[in-house]
């Protein structure tokens, strides 16, 4: 046991330099009772450490791996790349549909790559870099206005949300399922926010409702 929290004090004396600047690695998907060092709907680093108290507990999505952990009772976290290094708390963990590359999509302005990828859609061009497997998208957001959403390979289906006194997810995340939309499987999308556009594709075996979160996450920050 001493062994353990040797090893442990040295992941966080080796990793609490590192994480200032370090792109997120996974959301946390849910919180209930006693949890610090992280809350609900945060992005989380390497090398973060959360700890939960009786009763406790939290759902860590890992969007490389698209590895869901939830993760309950007394005891320590600490974040890793890929999956966490749980003590004494139990945990339950497995694969959910994610697209991969989601660690890089999430918190860059990606409007000038989304422009290209548009135009280029009709013309057997590369697809939208990202894939969503949740029909209904879950949008980070660090500004508001007006959010536009385009069918791009089927003309017809369009969608414009004011974001002015609509409710959000811890502040800053605008949740698809909660106003009852929901997008068509296989269908490629831009979505634009202000001067911020990405464009993606849902996946044909995309899911309804409020999914995990890495499965539907879009970044417009």
């Amino acid at each position: 046991m001493k062994r353990f929290f040797s090893a442990v004090i040295g992941i966080i004396a080796l990793t609490g330099v590192a994480r200032a600047g370090q792109a997120p690695v996974a959301v946390v998907e849910d919180v209930q009772g006693k949890v610090t060092g992280a809350e609900f709907m945060d992005y989380v680093v390497p090398g973060q450490v959360i700890k939960l108290g009786a009763g406790g507990s939290i759902t860590l999505g890992y969007m490389k791996s698209c590895w869901r952990e939830i993760i309950t009772g007394i005891g320590t976290v600490i974040v890793g790349t890929e999956a966490s290094l749980v003590h004494l708390s139990e945990f339950k963990a497995g694969k959910v549909p994610c697209d991969s590359g989601l660690t890089e999509h999430v918190g860059k302005e990606v409007g000038d790559s989304a422009a290209t990828i548009v135009r280029g859609i009709g013309e057997e061009q590369p697809k939208p870099h990202l894939v969503l497997h949740g029909l209904s998208p879950l949008v980070a957001v660090s500004d508001r206005g007006r959010i536009v959403v385009d069918r791009l390979d089927v003309k017809g289906e369009h969608y414009e949300l004011q974001l002015a006194g609509a409710p959000f997810l811890h502040g800053k995340f605008y949740d698809f399922a909660k106003a009852n939309i929901a997008l068509k499987p296989g269908g490629a999308y831009s979505m634009k926010l202000n001067a911020k556009s990405v464009a993606f594709v849902v996946d044909a075996d995309a899911t309804a409702g409020t999914g995990p979160a890495m499965s539907r996450l879009v970044s417009l920050r």
